[in-house]
């Protein structure tokens, strides 16, 4: 055990209380995430550069997709939650699946509910299902990172016991005695600041321009983030390390990272998006 290691600075859980009303960190987080997405892709879709001409979809229908996003997240992050990590628990007491504001909510299943409200959204509008997917793919490391710092102000998810080379371990309030890795930081760095840093670095690269290679790359390296992660991260208490002290962040990834490669191989694969290009108004092109 570590000689030393830093108090964890306890927080309040709730940022904001009005009478019985009380607003969450871990709300916040899933609020701030979708409008600072929002902007962002905004933003991303107003640059034609990127895209190699106009974006196939416009500010305004992604305004109206946030809707159908945040619906997918919410209700695939629980369901995923339920099935995947405490099914036993919530067959005994189904009324419970309804109460958000205990937690309790899983990435992947998050990621599935986005994955039907784009298909949903783009086969109903009409636009590019591929795309689409790539814009949110492309602004879903904000929302990780700040879902990730929200679990280390609630000090859960902590992080499996750590040794004296860990100067900065953690003794969370509710993990018993010995100081911890903080894994949630190394999530928020992984999957939030290295995760969008490749993805920007992509999408200066012209990425956007081949349909599914945002989404390709996001499954890949995400993936690979979580699982690196999980080697620092104590798993839920209900499952415990699973077959060959694999985790089950570990085993729902792994799927991730294959289908995120096959992914960038068929979008590399691809015909790439023709790129617009200016011409004189009065010339015979021009007029087609």
């Amino acid at each position: 055990m570590p000689f030393f290691a830093i108090a964890f600075p306890v927080f309040d859980p709730v940022a904001v209380a009005i009478g019985p009303f009380a607003i969450r960190w871990y709300a916040l987080a899933y609020i701030a995430g979708i409008l600072l997405g929002w902007l962002y892709a905004r933003m991303l879709l107003q640059r034609e550069r990127l895209w190699g001409g106009p974006a196939p979809i416009t500010p305004v229908q992604f305004d109206d997709f946030i809707l159908w996003v945040t619906i997918g997240i919410i209700l695939g992050g629980r369901t995923g939650y339920v099935l995947f990590y405490n099914l036993d628990f919530f067959i005994t007491h189904p009324a419970e699946i309804f109460e958000l504001w205990k937690g309790g909510m899983s990435f992947h299943g998050g990621f599935m509910g986005c994955v039907v409200a784009v298909a949903l959204f783009g086969w109903k509008r009409n636009v590019s299902i591929a795309s689409l997917g790539d814009i949110t793919c492309a602004v879903g490391p904000i929302g990780l990172f700040l879902g990730r710092i929200a679990n280390f102000i609630n000090g859960e998810l902590w992080g499996r016991p750590a040794d004296d080379t860990v100067p900065w371990a953690m003794v969370f309030p509710h993990a018993g005695p010995l100081p911890r890795h903080p894994s949630q930081l190394y999530e928020a760095g992984l999957e939030g600041i290295v995760l969008f840093l490749i993805l920007a670095l992509m999408i200066r690269a012209g990425a956007l321009k081949r349909p599914g290679l945002i989404i390709g790359a996001f499954l890949t390296f995400y993936g690979l983030a979580r699982i690196t992660g999980e080697f620092f991260r104590e798993p839920d208490p209900q499952l415990g390390f699973l077959w060959g002290g694999l985790t089950m962040g570990m085993l729902l990834s792994v799927p991730m990272v294959i289908a995120g490669i096959v992914v960038m191989l068929l979008a590399r694969r691809a015909k790439r998006a023709p790129q617009s290009t200016s011409l004189p108004a009065g010339s015979s092109e021009a007029t087609k």
